[in-house]
């Protein structure tokens, strides 16, 4: 039979071990705290509660706070954010003392209209969903390898909604949902999608490189490089590489004479 008195001293001593073991660990947490104790810049702190949590990357850093501590620390522009974009930016610069001035905005266009109507489609593609799977497949499911795959990697990479897929099987932005982050543009594996200020009225929706007649043979509304652009410009600003027009934004003045004479109707004039 075991003795209430012999218990005692057993139990004693165990909960002074395990209170004592708390106390050392806690200790130790203490001064690890004290040792390890990273120090974080206010002002960091302040600017990255302004930022809008989005971490979408467009700013070119990591994330929101990556992006606090590259303005602060480390010079980089006060309107880094394009999410926020020029309210956010003048709240940054009344932190910082500094002033900004709004700047232009730019969006994500389509440099292709092939789609599923003026482009040859070689074969309906089932997998994997994405443009990059289907790459990985083959060259292009489409008769133009530069064109748009229409599979939506992009519309799927928009985490504010602003791309879907139309109805000619090529993305469509909607500008006032467009953040102009650019994970849209990172994603598309063609290079389909670039920036364009919005002042900019004349584009050239293709990117093919190829041969004339190879354009035409699988494309309806390709650039063929046939150069009635370019001589038609009275600004020169448009010139033809490698069987592709190519428009110099700060020569060009919006005429839309160049749109006026290209035959496959490959230039835009918004």
């Amino acid at each position: 039979m075991i003795v209430a008195s012999e218990v005692m001293p057993v139990l004693i001593n165990t909960v002074s071990v395990l209170v004592g073991l708390c106390i050392a660990v806690g200790a130790m947490l203490v001064i690890a705290s004290k040792v390890f104790k990273v120090e974080t810049n206010p002002m960091v702190d302040e600017v990255a509660s302004l930022l809008p949590g989005a971490n979408c990357g467009g700013c070119g850093f990591a994330g929101c706070a990556a992006c606090a501590e590259a303005i602060v620390l480390k010079g980089a522009p006060i309107n880094s954010c394009p999410v926020g974009g020029f309210d956010v930016a003048k709240l940054i610069g009344a932190v910082m003392g500094q002033e900004v001035s709004e700047t232009e905005k730019s969006f994500p266009f389509v440099r292709c209209q092939g789609g599923n109507v003026n482009c040859t489609t070689l074969y309906d593609y089932e997998g994997v969903e994405g443009c990059k799977a289907a790459l990985m497949l083959c060259d292009s499911r489409k008769g133009c390898t530069y064109g748009c795959l229409g599979l939506g990697t992009c519309v799927r990479a928009c985490q504010f909604g602003a791309l879907s897929m139309g109805e000619n099987g090529f993305p469509v932005v909607n500008k006032a949902l467009c953040t102009s982050c650019g994970n849209c543009i990172a994603a598309c594996p063609n290079g389909v999608l670039t920036f364009a200020m919005d002042s900019e009225k004349v584009h050239v929706l293709c990117r093919s490189h190829d041969k004339g007649k190879d354009v035409k043979a699988v494309c309806e509304v390709g650039c063929i490089g046939c150069k009635k652009c370019e001589k038609e410009c009275p600004q020169g600003a448009i010139k033809v590489t490698e069987f592709l027009a190519e428009i110099d934004q700060e020569k060009c003045t919006g005429c839309g004479a160049c749109a006026g004479v290209c035959p496959q109707k490959a230039i835009e004039l918004r």
